[in-house]
């Protein structure tokens, strides 16, 4: 931080391509490693415990939620100085949050604690014998509560820095640790909660590996210097986001009880099965947008300056999405049943082909429209996608009751995606509206002729199909394979340009690169 004049952050296609698949292995690796362990775990402490071991691994995750937002409004104002070159304000945004992360996360514990007795006897249906231990695991799941918080912050700070690989060669092994640690207690003999302190053991070494690498990256912050007269811009822009945290996991899971209450529970797994298997396909929106976030809010620093860059990363990243998950999401509604059959059997898939295909449907569309959330909160107004979750909750509660009463799961799986267009809609409108970009730019990047391309794939698919149903399934899905190259040959020659060339390139090369990033980081050059 040495020297007058700061240099604004630098947002390039390889290190967006980079960020990228770091995201995606950090999200895909713990999660194979809990399909790999979680049997093993179930085995080994039983069904009951297994079911408080997954309440507190819950709990771990939800905690972000009482942060006030606080996380990705550290990210994004971090990122907004380093667009502008202002990284003297940096170590004053960074603990002004910590400081008030520190305070919301000792009274969380405090409330924790107090309300564990209630929750254990009154709320929660826990065998006598598991009473103890429940009690145990709440009291130090109270300790964690600041641990993850302050983390929070911390992070943020790497990811509006765009140093993805620091915040993955901290997260995947406290990631993969959360699985492997219950396992490492069956093997030395630890009871549960003596499990669920090695998780938390994990999650306190993060948090030191997260402060050790801001302060080797921000050498400003070893000295302290909050200021709660920035807290209510923190506070501003973090209420908002806390809005639509609270309300996803509501529009997520609404449809799921909403179908026990009408239908039955066997509907609730037939509907539950193709929609967890179908919304993994999220992780790769969730790689991109974890880049964007931070890439958006620097761009802003200086929209009059950074205007047709972020108009064309907007863009392409739509494309990208569009291109990497249209023919995925096509393969899983054309073979949902096929699918369905060879993971749960013949029942499921009967009743549950038809859910899946329209649900596969709502999730690409929903997709898309991450991108415009991420916009739209980079540019800092994250009450738009609070108000446009809102808005959606009166909404979809009808619809959904509506098509479950006349259809039963299919029309849950209709309703869900209802919901998931018509915000990727009213997220794309208040993107359009906010940066004022036009609808023309869109075409201009190659993104009209990516989604006729990919809508001539379905069609033709889709009719082979229909008219080859009495052929085995493994002669559709070699067919569908020989279309898929013929897609990609024609996507590579006639719908990306020498930029996204570059950017695929960048993505397939990854490790071939490494030693080039590095060399032009210690050069100055990224």
């Amino acid at each position: 931080m040495g020297g007058r004049e700061k240099q604004p952050i630098k947002i390039g296609a390889w290190l967006l391509a980079r960020n990228t698949v770091l995201n995606f292995i950090g999200q895909v690796v713990p999660l194979l490693v809990g399909v790999i362990t979680i049997p093993c775990v179930v085995r080994g402490i039983g069904t009951e415990r297994f079911g408080l071991l997954s309440l507190a691994w819950a709990i771990l995750g939800y905690f972000s939620i009482f942060d006030l937002g606080l996380g990705r409004a550290t990210t994004k104002f971090v990122a907004e100085a380093l667009g502008k070159g202002e990284e003297d304000q940096i170590p004053r945004i960074i603990w002004t949050a910590v400081t008030v992360q520190t305070i919301l996360g000792i009274v969380g514990a405090v409330v924790l604690v107090g309300i564990s007795p209630l929750l254990i006897d009154h709320f929660l249906k826990i065998p006598s014998e598991l009473v103890g231990e429940a009690k145990i695991i709440c009291y130090l799941l109270a300790l964690a509560i600041p641990v993850v918080l302050i983390s929070g912050s911390f992070r943020g700070v790497l990811e509006a820095s765009q140093r993805f690989e620091l915040v993955n060669a901290v997260s995947i092994p406290v990631g993969v640790l959360t699985y492997i640690c219950p396992l490492l207690g069956l093997v030395l003999g630890m009871n549960l909660p003596g499990m669920v302190a090695l998780i938390l053991l994990a999650r306190a070494g993060a948090l030191a590996a997260f402060v050790a690498l801001n302060l080797f990256i921000l050498p400003g912050l070893r000295k302290y210097s909050g200021s709660l007269s920035f807290f209510p811009r923190l506070f501003s822009f973090g209420g908002w986001v806390t809005i639509s945290s609270v309300l996803g996991p509501i529009l997520v899971y609404l449809d799921r009880f909403l179908i026990g209450s009408l239908l039955s529970m066997s509907a609730v797994a037939y509907y539950s099965a193709p929609y967890e298997v179908v919304t993994r396909l999220w992780i790769i929106p969730a790689s991109f947008t974890a880049t964007l976030f931070p890439a958006f809010s620097a761009l802003k620093g200086d929209i009059t300056i950074n205007r047709h860059a972020l108009e064309m990363l907007f863009s392409r990243a739509i494309k990208y999405i569009l291109l990497i998950m249209g023919p995925i999401v096509l393969a899983a509604a054309l073979f949902s049943k096929e699918i369905l059959q060879f993971w749960l059997g013949e029942d499921f898939a009967v009743q549950s082909s038809l859910a899946f295909s329209i649900l596969a449907i709502g999730i690409l569309v929903n997709s898309l429209g991450w991108v415009a959330y991420s916009l739209i909160q980079g540019m800092g107004r994250p009450d738009i996608t609070a108000k446009i979750h809102l808005a959606e909750l009166p909404v979809y509660i009808g619809i959904a009751w509506f098509f479950i009463k006349q259809a039963g799961i299919v029309g849950a799986a209709i309703a869900c995606t209802t919901r998931l267009t018509l915000d990727a809609v009213l997220m794309f409108t208040a993107a359009f509206k906010i940066t004022r970009f036009s609808p023309c730019a869109l075409k201009s990047h190659g993104l009209i002729s990516a989604g006729v391309t990919l809508a001539l794939l379905a069609i033709i698919t889709h009719v082979i199909k229909k008219f080859m149903y009495i052929f085995p399934w493994f002669l559709e899905l070699l067919l569908f394979g020989g279309l898929l190259g013929l897609f990609l040959i024609t996507v590579w020659k006639k719908v990306l340009d020498s930029f996204d060339r570059e950017f695929f390139l960048r993505i397939s090369k990854l490790r071939a690169g490494w030693k080039s990033i590095c060399i032009r980081k210690r050069r100055g050059k990224l």
